[in-house]
């Protein structure tokens, strides 16, 4: 077959886990092609709008499934241009967990220590803030507030935001006009196209299919860069090399599709999905009572009336993030703002009986939208979500220009999950309910099902053939060459944000692929500097890299 394109490693997604696989190989010298579904947006195009065809319906691919809907980014940078920024690392006691099959299911070789010079390498590639009471805008400190009115603690998180450019505006999800937000469009991916890496945005994969020789044929279409419903055709590119990272909600997808011509997949692909145990709640604030009660006012006659003011997450609680509770038990309470479009939308009015994101009740809600705060719950899940079988094309058959499409992913929550929930809400309500200071109630009912920002787990790695798709080092079982690197490698809920242990696990798979990649012929090194040009986290892992690069 002729006019095949050919290059050394081809990297699914831009996100966090292909962007880190991009620079290193690159920066090592491997030829590197990115195809990328979504399309390429920096920050004059971030509309703070809502408009279909504007920045925002562009970057986000919403899925709805069968008792989970997933919202993920479709753009160059991924999930980084759409996310809150939040970048906690992962509690101890989250590596030890067992979840549904009954032993940990983390691989022996991943543990919180042995993660942790792999963290400081993230640390050093993308600037992190450790933000203070000074960052924090009305909303946080009235969550803050009510946290000690109830005798809890409240502490802000670190943030991929430079605090100096941030105008608190909270349009943060929707991509920063004002480049506060420290995506991947400014660290590992203009140092991969620094090094030669080739980024093409609007280019969506569908299947790929092994080579006589051992390597592998990609096939993409080109997506409409307006129109994600039509796509024309587009071609294939052979590689030695392949880096999946099209997230959670996709990269068990494209495997799926692949079968048939790649070969057997693993059990665990497109199983054990994980919502990161995420659960919403809105509290409508009584303003005269947050006056009284909690002794508040933000000038102008208002105590609170802030809901639309601030930044991303930026105050979270996390009394319950104690290893020493029963799993299920701990959960991290974070408040966040959902813009317009999508919290209006979802949320659910306090004391209904059954759904009610629309009605009378719903209208009169809306109309005291500035009063709302937002929580944000990262429970213990059972991994309980299973793909089915892919649609004919991309990970969902799209409903509407942009971004809403129906998924194959079921998701039903077992008791373990749902008393996670259950628990999470009730420490919501006897923080936020206190003395008459608010009425809460969860997005997620019976009817809509529950909502993940940050899907993981379909992928995941482990020890076990039975109950993992990857090896402890990302490998696909039984293709060789074949590395996952994005939130569908994480085993299971993280109780926090999730995004620094993906980028983490990232930098860490990263040895095993330049090897692999040595062993098919590619002249490629590992020990590239961060990104900008730091060596210190290098020099950290090194005393790791033997036992990553075995084969």
């Amino acid at each position: 077959m002729t006019g095949i394109e050919r290059t050394d490693v081809l990297v699914v997604g831009s996100g966090f886990g292909g962007a880190i696989a991009a620079y290193h190989l690159a920066a090592g010298g491997a030829k590197v092609v990115v195809l990328e579904r979504g399309p390429w947006l920096n920050g004059e195009d971030f509309d703070q709008d809502y408009k279909l065809g504007s920045s925002y319906t562009r970057a986000f691919d919403f899925v709805v499934g069968d008792g989970m809907s997933i919202l993920g980014g479709n753009c160059v940078g991924g999930g980084s241009v759409v996310y809150f920024a939040a970048m906690p690392r992962a509690p101890r006691f989250v590596f030890e967990r067992h979840g549904s099959i009954g032993r940990r299911m983390w691989p022996s070789a991943v543990s919180r220590d042995t993660l942790e010079p792999w963290y400081d390498r993230v640390a050093e590639s993308i600037p992190i803030t450790q933000q203070t009471w000074t960052d924090v805008p009305y909303a946080g400190g009235l969550w803050a507030a009510a946290c000690n009115h109830a005798g809890r603690t409240a502490n802000p998180v670190p943030a991929a935001i430079d605090t100096t450019k941030c105008v608190n505006c909270n349009w943060m999800m929707a991509g920063c006009r004002f480049d506060a937000k420290k995506s991947l469009l400014f660290t590992y991916l203009p140092a991969a196209l620094a090094h030669g890496a080739e980024i093409r945005p609007l280019h969506e994969v569908q299947k790929i299919e092994r080579n006589h020789d051992g390597s592998y044929r990609v096939h993409y279409d080109l997506m409409d860069e307006e129109d994600y419903r039509l796509r024309s055709d587009g071609g294939a590119i052979d590689a030695k090399i392949i880096v999946l990272a099209a997230g959670a909600g996709a990269t068990p997808v494209i495997l799926q599709r692949s079968e048939p011509t790649l070969g057997t997949m693993p059990h665990a692909v497109g199983r054990y999905f994980s919502g990161n145990g995420e659960r919403l709640n809105t509290a409508i604030l009584n303003e005269d009572k947050v006056r009284e009660v909690l002794g508040l006012e933000r000038g102008d006659g208002l105590a609170y009336e802030a809901n639309q003011i601030g930044k991303g997450p930026v105050v979270a609680n996390w009394d319950r993030l104690d290893g020493s509770l029963p799993e299920y038990e701990r959960f991290s309470l974070e408040q966040l703002y959902f813009p317009p479009g999508l919290g209006t939308i979802l949320a659910q009015v306090p004391g209904a009986q059954g759904p009610s994101w629309f009605g009378v009740d719903k209208k009169e809600m809306l109309k005291r939208w500035r009063s709302w705060l937002i929580i944000f719950q990262m429970t213990e899940d059972d991994n309980e979500g299973v793909f089915g079988p892919p649609p004919a094309k991309g990970n969902a058959d799209r409903l509407s220009q942009q971004m809403l499409g129906v998924g194959r992913l079921r998701y039903d929550p077992t008791p373990n999950t749902l008393r996670g929930w259950a628990l999470a809400d009730a420490e919501c309500k006897d923080i936020l309910e206190r003395d008459g200071l608010a009425e809460v109630a969860a997005w997620t009912n019976d009817v809509v099902g529950a909502y993940t920002v940050h899907p993981l787990a379909s992928c995941r790695i482990g020890d076990d053939p039975a109950t993992s798709a990857l090896d402890d080092r990302h490998e696909l079982r039984g293709h060789p060459g074949i590395f996952v690197t994005d939130g569908s490698a994480v085993p299971g809920a993280l109780t926090v944000n999730p995004a620094m242990t993906i980028s983490a696990l990232a930098e860490r798979a990263i040895p095993a692929i330049v090897q692999a990649a040595q062993d098919r012929g590619v002249d490629v090194t590992y020990g590239a500097p961060a990104p900008d040009g730091s060596t210190n986290g290098r020099r950290g892992v090194a005393d790791l890299l033997p036992a990553l690069t075995r084969r």
